[in-house]
């Protein structure tokens, strides 16, 4: 027969040395609740499954009722770690098992019997590893190996509790043989257990890394792409392209006379000023797109589009929203105003170097144009040579809103006259 107080008092030993790691990860970085509510669940499950352990030595309500309903929030602790490292909002179902238990241990029936505390026990804890398989899914459309290969550990676990559950119910094992299944049972259960902590260590190293590639393609002041994730995101955007719109534009912008607001206001009230054009670009920029600070006070867009008129309306939204009214950076109202170069390609000849290029001729057109305006090259205009010198007079003059709307007023009158 497997000595299940040996086992139980080595699980208590390694779930103690867990929940100190988690605890100290967790005060490293305050920012990831799931390591302090993990560090919990392997505290709970090693006080209860200690006092489990220590059955003839202390009164049996602190070691049977109390030891075996510690263990199980240990379970509901992890239940909710799943949760909040998906940033989800946790549920009150994460509470069963240990309430099942609670519930449960008052019957006399169960009260009095090993093998239907058993059943009990693992019928519980069947219910909490449905629930962790639940909670570590990856969410829908996403493809992650490690949660689903976590996922089916759980149900694997609870699988063999339930398993151990029904036995002692259809079985109706004597105390010795009753002692012998739950001691493979729980030899099983170990198993899935170390299994799992193996995984859960993988899919946090993978979150981790995943975080700091987002940090690394990321603008810290504006939260946009930096010149990095544009690069990284330019195929995808190419990809997009080829399979619907056929077209790529570039909007390039830059804020006018940014070192002006520097001097005169600070570079606070320019830090301020720079995120709300990157919160107004990424409002009206579409989802297909990339957009993302090229450094400085420049900012690129690189669009999918069916035409120039696409184009064109999305750089005159954002350039005429951006303008509209003064920023109020600080106690000051700054007025901003930014000029746009947009440049248009085939995706079949588009690639960044060309792209770029072109746009920012388009940008130096704009710049001698008056600024606060968008200069389009087509085409034709943006499939020039990439060391061809900036022709100032090149490229198309967008109308702003308020010069259509100024045209069709004329219109109008002259229809009258």
């Amino acid at each position: 027969m497997l000595n299940i107080t040996t086992g139980l008092i080595i699980w208590c030993s390694e779930a103690t040395t867990l929940a100190a790691v988690l605890f100290l990860a967790w005060r490293h970085d305050r920012r990831s609740p799931a390591y302090l509510m993990w560090a919990l669940g392997f505290a709970f499950s090693a006080v209860g499954l200690g006092l489990v352990a220590a059955r003839g030595l202390i009164p049996d309500t602190l070691s049977m009722e109390f030891g075996n309903g510690m263990a199980l929030l240990g379970e509901s602790a992890w239940i909710a770690g799943f949760h909040r490292i998906d940033k989800r909002r946790l549920q009150w179902s994460a509470l069963l098992p240990p309430a099942i238990w609670i519930v449960g241990i008052k019957l006399p029936w169960i009260h009095e019997s090993y093998a239907n505390r058993v059943f009990l026990y693992d019928l519980a804890g069947a219910v909490g590893a449905n629930l962790l398989a639940s909670a570590v899914r990856p969410a829908e459309g996403r493809r992650e190996t490690t949660r689903s290969q976590l996922a089916f550990v759980f149900m694997a676990l609870a699988g063999v509790c339930l398993a151990s559950s029904v036995s002692m119910i259809v079985l109706r094992p004597s105390l010795e043989e009753a002692l012998t299944y739950r001691g493979y049972s729980a030899l099983g259960c170990a198993l899935l257990i170390t299994t799992a902590i193996a995984l859960s260590g993988r899919l946090l190293m993978e979150r981790a890394e995943r975080r700091w590639r987002a940090i690394s393609i990321t603008d810290i002041l504006t939260g946009v792409l930096n010149r990095r994730g544009l690069q990284d995101y330019f195929p995808l955007v190419a990809e997009k392209a080829t399979r619907g719109s056929a077209k790529i534009a570039a909007l390039l912008f830059d804020l006018d006379h940014f070192k002006a607001i520097n001097d005169r206001y600070g570079h606070q009230s320019g830090d301020t000023v720079l995120a709300e054009f990157a919160r107004i670009g990424r409002q009206f920029v579409p989802g297909s797109a990339a957009f993302g600070r090229m450094g400085g006070e420049e900012f690129i867009a690189f669009i999918p589009v069916v035409d120039q008129a696409e184009a064109e309306a999305i750089a005159e939204t954002v350039r005429a929203d951006f303008c509209r009214v003064p920023l109020l950076a600080g106690q000051s109202l700054v007025s901003a105003t930014v000029s746009v170069g947009l440049a248009i390609m085939p995706c079949d000849i588009a690639n960044w170097d060309r792209l770029v290029s072109a746009a920012d001729r388009a940008l130096y057109a704009a710049k001698r144009a008056g600024r606060n305006c968008t200069i389009v090259f087509n085409e034709a205009e943006a499939a020039l040579t990439t060391d061809a010198p900036p022709d100032p007079n090149g490229g198309e003059l967008v109308p702003t809103l308020d010069d259509q709307i100024h045209a069709l007023r004329r219109l109008g009158t002259l229809a009258q006259m």
